[in-house]
């Protein structure tokens, strides 16, 4: 283990945050709560150290504010084309296996992204390759090329959404051009 890898972790952010949901979740504030929640914490971050954050990942406050209105807002409509499937008697609904190149390469997007549409109502992820950026996305009410090519529209208007709220700027250029 390297100095590097445990520096990713113990950052005094990293640690305030952590303690932080442990209070809140245990619901008592309280200096053996503070205590053994900054035990754990540290404990946890020696025992299982990961490596440092990505470089150059900015988060950007008013793009997350905007991309977490907008995901809202898509979670909704597509709980409402599920119902509509689900509900349309007489005709099983078709599915389609899509495969979506993403133009990030961050592991952390790619991540981000992934656990976004597995989220989203009537979508999974299927498989995942890293090498290439590319997603394959189960998607239902697919019937058509356009309803594929619909599918991959919406995947990388996810992720320029993603990439412009928390990615590194050679992400965000590689996205805008594209």
């Amino acid at each position: 283990m390297s100095g590097r890898t445990r520096r990713g972790t113990m950052t005094p952010g990293f640690t305030l945050g952590m303690v932080i949901i442990w209070v809140l979740l245990w619901g008592d504030l309280s200096v053996a709560n503070v205590l053994a929640g900054t035990a754990l914490v540290v404990l946890m971050a020696l025992l299982f150290p990961q490596p440092p954050p990505e470089r150059g990942q900015h988060l950007r406050p008013l793009a997350c504010l905007r991309f977490l209105g907008r995901f809202a807002v898509e979670l909704v409509q597509a709980s409402a084309q599920v119902t509509r499937a689900i509900f349309r008697f007489g005709r099983e609904p078709s599915c389609a296996v899509v495969a979506v190149d993403l133009r990030s390469r961050s592991d952390l997007m790619l991540t981000l992204i992934a656990l976004a549409l597995s989220l989203v109502p009537g979508s999974v992820i299927i498989e995942v390759r890293r090498a290439t950026g590319t997603l394959y996305v189960h998607s239902l009410d697919v019937s058509d090329q356009e309803g594929i090519e619909r599918v991959r529209r919406q995947v990388r208007d996810l992720e320029r959404r993603l990439v412009r709220a928390v990615g590194s700027t050679s992400d965000l250029r590689r996205v805008e051009r594209s």
